[in-house]
């Protein structure tokens, strides 16, 4: 019989301090109040199907008469820019005096693998946006964009210029060639068609597996490591636990939509070339010509600066600002130096009356 080697034994000791201190964890999970991911309370103000416009119920009564409008992306839940109280984008800007509502896309279901991107921004946006004019008496309001929902409410601010007073859009990807941009490396070469064909709507799980592969060790092996860590500080534990809370709660991507926005967006780059469709109307991004605070950050790795800085070269507008955080995708809502960026939107929009 081979003798055990120390270094065996060394690789044993390793195991067990690690498995005690998985206990210690897994205790401190058991004594955590609710991680529940979402600090401020919703109303729903308008329902379309699935879609809902909600409204973030504040203690304080909004002192700006232009209402803040959230176009948040299909993939995953508006709940990160409200994560927890300490790191909620959502009740700083209604501490700062906005009524601030979100765009519910809601889960799709087998029976809505038809939507499209006209029925999300013509119809869905459409019909939020006309409520809140009608609601708070104003011509156009303002609106901010996140990720792909930035996407989305750029091009409606194309096809819709004089309902929109102010544009912010925050890691918001225009052009899907940078040379940095792995995301859309991956998908140039998928059949998105036959995918959709398939499958019907794209789970979310499969688009969850897809974000994880691009940092395979850190997001799959090295997060979980430390996670026994982690947890039992009940601070840093209960953040943990939201964070993966909102990361796996990733809503089916209803298939037509879906098909459009990679086909026309990562694989064809349309907005810079201009030649983005949407129903049966060419969305001229020249229209755009209201004010824009474009907002990114320095580390991002899923929509890299290139990528948002674009929005510059592609619209008509020429009162454009933007503000480059040294953070990344996630850390542009959660991250200290996301904790500026409500004061900065608060007094950007200020000077934009």
């Amino acid at each position: 019989m081979k003798p055990i080697s120390i270094d065996s034994f060394e690789v044993l000791s390793e195991v067990s301090d690690w498995w005690q201190q998985f206990e210690k964890s897994r205790r401190s999970v058991l004594d955590m109040a609710d991680t529940a991911p979402g600090a401020t309370p919703v109303e729903s103000v308008l329902e379309i199907e699935r879609f809902r416009l909600l409204r973030f119920v504040s203690d304080t009564p909004a002192r700006k008469k232009i209402p803040l409008l959230i176009s948040y992306a299909l993939v995953n839940r508006f709940v990160i820019a409200d994560l927890q109280e300490d790191k909620s984008l959502v009740r700083r800007l209604l501490e700062q005096g906005y009524a601030v509502y979100v765009l519910d896309w809601g889960y799709p279901r087998a029976s809505d693998r038809m939507l499209d991107l006209d029925t999300y921004i013509n119809e869905y946006t459409d019909a939020a946006v006309d409520f809140l004019r009608s609601e708070h008496g104003v011509d156009a309001i303002n609106v901010l964009g996140i990720c792909q929902g930035g996407t989305m409410a750029l091009t409606y601010a194309a096809l819709h210029p004089k309902k929109i007073h102010c544009l912010i859009t925050m890691v918001t990807p225009v052009d899907f060639h940078t040379e940095k941009d792995r995301l859309s490396q991956m998908v140039q070469d998928i059949d998105v068609a036959a995918a959709v064909r398939a499958l019907g709507n794209v789970p979310g799980l499969v688009l969850n597996a897809n974000f994880n592969a691009m940092q395979p060790f850190s997001l799959n092996i090295k997060k979980w490591l430390d996670s026994v860590n982690t947890l039992q500080d009940p601070s840093k534990g209960a953040f943990f636990l939201r964070m993966e809370q909102w990361i796996n709660d990733s809503p089916d991507q209803a298939g037509q939509a879906h098909q459009e926005f990679i086909t026309q967006f990562y694989q064809q780059n349309r907005i810079v070339k201009n030649t983005v469709t949407i129903g049966d109307e060419r969305v001229d991004y020249r229209a755009v010509d209201c004010p824009i605070l474009n907002l990114f950050g320095s580390y991002d790795h899923l929509v890299p600066p290139d990528s948002s800085r674009a929005i510059k070269k592609v619209v008509g507008s020429k009162d454009y600002t933007e503000i480059e955080l040294p953070t990344g995708h996630i850390g542009m809502y959660v991250s200290r130096a996301a904790t500026q960026m409500p004061e900065k939107i608060s007094a950007w929009l200020e000077q934009k009356g």
